[in-house]
């Protein structure tokens, strides 16, 4: 009888569960044919906020117009089209398992390592700063849009040195004032000084990156307000592998970057009072909380694992060749060609000789990422390669192509 009851118990939760996806996702498909929407995320999860953004893009009204705000606990996040061997000081990312020396000021701890959808150049992403998405038809979009939305905002909250570049990022222009200017636009500033005049290179406070569909256009960034990172962001986004590696791919553009020393609060409140005045909503737009319970949807269920995935976050990568030819201290030349994150071709020689020993045949897609030993890999790529060669190369290559373990933070 308790057994029984203890099953009609279960099996009442789990109808209620059901009830409960029901009127979620009935919900939030009636709420994704409404013309104006606004969404603030409640989780600090990497994964599943950009699961939600993609769910958003494929699923919204194609005539509609789509505000999502959310910020990410510490992570990194990289652009569809880019090699996170390059852009990335992957053995910072979890410092233990990696041994790793402590970085000065110390590190993070465990930092995620996501691949977006969108193209783009790599960004950092903790609690200081707020990730801003706009989703609208591929008609109204350009790529200033809606970075002279968030411009906008901006000024309303003071900050009037910030503008629109010519990369469609959002700077802080520096120095002092040299001229007035139309209040209206958001290109220029009172500080901004013409090409050729000396000038102090204003930082970049939010970045834009952009994925386009037939019936969608989405533009995304994320506005730097009060990390208190910004001193160590340059560890994690230094790799030590970039002199030695020759990509195909898009390559990410350093630029200076500040605080616009803003809350998180102040900048929401002002992006959702711009982008209610642009969509002409008189009554103000119902900002709806999204969140952990989003998980329930399949769609973006789905999309979560595959971002958390280690083949999409490795094995989308671009071709790249990764070579010891440039460091004066190895004593033989390796060249590895990794195609898609595997190993697709290779070679080796000792310095000062010109024969090569090519690959073994059977190392021909060993998936990077899954390495443990790079000592004993090159062992079974390259015959006749000495115990003391191969422990000073796997030692190099273990410092370029950091050995990954499994995902710190898994799917409960």
């Amino acid at each position: 009888m308790i057994t029984l009851n203890r099953a009609c118990t279960r099996a009442r939760g789990c109808q209620q569960l059901l009830i409960a996806c029901r009127r979620l996702s009935q919900s939030a498909l009636d709420r994704l044919a409404q013309p104006v929407q606004s969404y603030i995320s409640t989780s600090r999860d990497p994964y599943l906020n950009l699961s939600i953004e993609h769910y958003l893009l494929q699923k919204s009204a194609p005539e509609s117009t789509i505000l999502l705000l959310y910020v990410n606990r510490p992570s990194i996040i990289i652009g569809r089209n880019q090699n996170p061997w390059l852009e990335v000081n992957l053995a910072l990312l979890n410092p233990i398992q990696q041994s790793q020396p402590e970085t000065e000021p110390p590190g993070l701890g465990n930092v995620d390592l996501v691949r977006r959808r969108s193209g783009g150049g790599t960004v950092f992403h903790d609690e200081g700063n707020v990730n801003w998405t706009v989703i609208c038809p591929p008609k109204a979009f350009t790529r200033d849009k809606h970075a002279e939305m968030v411009v906008r905002a901006l000024r309303s909250c003071g900050v009037e040195r910030s503008r629109v570049n010519e990369r469609h990022d959002i700077v802080l222009d520096q120095g002092e004032r040299i001229a007035d200017v139309d209040p209206d636009d958001t290109h220029l500033t009172p500080y901004t000084r013409r090409a050729g005049i000396w000038e102090i290179k204003p930082p970049k406070v939010s970045g834009s990156a952009y994925k386009l569909t037939r019936q969608r256009a989405l533009h995304h960034g994320t506005c730097l307000l009060s990390s208190p990172n910004l001193n160590i962001i340059p560890d994690y986004l230094h790799s030590p592998a970039k002199p030695h590696i020759t990509a195909r791919g898009v390559e990410s553009v350093s630029s200076p970057v500040g605080n616009i020393l803003l809350s998180n609060e102040h900048f929401i409140d002002a992006v959702r009072s711009r982008f209610d005045k642009m969509y002409h909503s008189s009554k103000g737009i119902e900002h709806v909380e999204v969140g952990e319970g989003w998980l329930d949807l399949e769609p973006v269920q789905q999309g979560y694992a595959e971002l958390k995935s280690r083949e999409w976050t490795f094995l989308q990568t671009p071709q790249f060749t990764i070579s010891t030819s440039a460091d004066p201290s190895a004593t033989m030349e390796v060249e590895l060609t990794v195609r898609n994150g595997a190993i697709s071709g290779g070679h080796l020689r000792h310095r000062g000789s010109a024969e090569l020993v090519d690959l073994d045949e059977r190392s021909v897609g060993q998936r990077v990422h899954d390495i443990t030993s790079w000592p004993e890999t090159l062992s079974q790529m390259f015959a006749g390669v000495d115990g003391t060669e191969r422990h000073r190369l796997g030692a190099w290559f273990e410092r370029m192509l950091p050995v990954q373990g499994t995902r710190s933070r898994m799917v409960e």
